[in-house]
This record gives C-alpha cells, structure tokens and sequence, in this order.
C-alpha cells in the first residue's frame, strides 16, 4: 500500500505528532508526513517537525482567538494542496476550522479529544470529568465538522479515573492512551483513503 501522504495541524508541545512521526519513521505506520503547521510561531511542535526532518511552516492566524483569518485558512489550503496532502490531523490545534478548510477535505480531516465524546467537549475535558465524578474518562478520535469536538466519532479508548487521581495524573495517563489511539485511527485511515500507487 502506498503511503498516506498526510499534514499534522497544532498549537502546542506536539506530543501527539511526536508519536505519529515516530510511527511513520518505524515503519508502523503507513503514512507520509508532507507538512507539520503552528498557528503559534514558537510552538515546539514545529521543532519536533525539524527534528524528523519534516517540512513546517508558521501560519500567522489573524486578529481572532479561536479561529483563523477567512485568509489565513484559504491560504492554509493552498499549502496544503500544494503539499499533496490527502488527511489532515489535528494534534492540539486550538483554532475551529471553517468553510474553506472543511469543504476543501470533507470526512479528511480529523481530531482527538481527551474525553469520551459526547461527553466533556471544549477545554480541559479531563478536569471536567473529575469534577463532575466520573470514574471512567478516555479518549476520542472524530471528524472535524463546523462544532467544537462534535464531529462523527471514529474510535474511542477507555481510561479509568482513580480515586487518588490530581488532574495532572489523570490527563498524562489520557495522553498515554491518546497516543495510542490515534496512531490505529491514522492507520485506519491510511487504509480506507490509500493512494494508489503511481
């Protein structure tokens, strides 16, 4: 099968593309990574990018908190066409796509959330978990549509909540099971959108 030629979308630490990069290079995962992009200059997820080699770029986001530019998000599909990226993966991007990117990859671009979704959408899902007492957390991988953390769910995991648990070791066992989890959804994804070889 030829490799799924895919673009990795954060804001952060970049563990998650850390995991990813770290699966394509041992061969576990069948996938190409043709660009890492930040919508924050410094974010070290653009150095874990240079350290695997990967092309990265900055995309400055405009005037809005949550969301990019009208422009800023035409020009980030432009990058990515030209890149030949055929799944985008968000890995911590805090910015909500819109029009120009959902339309551009429908049902390909995808997203993981520290929660069993519907449950706990938005910001410090894990905080939100304990505070409301539950004892069973996880993780969910699932389509980007024009809601926060809403679109169709394609895998979830369960993480247990102990009742010692802070929410620091709670959401560093979540991101253990988010790395896991996310890697087999790419990988499904690498399957269901394989390229054919050329």
């Amino acid at each position: 099968m030829k490799r799924l030629p895919i673009a990795i979308l954060g804001s952060g630490q970049g563990s998650n593309c850390r995991a990813i990069l770290e699966r394509i290079r041992s061969g576990d995962l069948p996938a190409e990574a043709r660009v890492v992009v930040s919508d924050v200059l410094d974010a070290p997820i653009l150095e874990i990018a240079r350290e695997f080699s990967v092309a990265n770029a900055y995309l400055p986001p405009g005037q809005f908190r949550t969301r990019l530019q009208p422009e800023a998000e035409e020009q980030l599909v432009k990058m990515l066409r030209e890149a030949g990226v055929h799944l985008v993966v968000l890995a911590g991007f805090m910015r909500v796509l819109h029009a120009p990117m959902l339309t551009a990859f429908p049902q390909r671009i995808i997203n993981i959330h520290p929660s069993l979704l519907p449950k706990f959408q938005g910001l410090e899902a894990w905080k939100q978990a304990l505070a409301a007492g539950e004892t069973v957390t996880g993780c969910t991988v699932h389509y980007v549509d024009e809601k926060i953390d809403h679109g169709q769910i394609i895998a979830q995991h369960e993480v247990q909540i102990l009742a010692d648990d802070t929410p620091e070791i709670l959401h560093a066992r979540i991101q253990v099971a988010e790395r896991e989890l996310y890697a087999s959804a790419i990988a499904q994804m690498c399957e269901k959108y394989s390229v054919p070889n050329v």
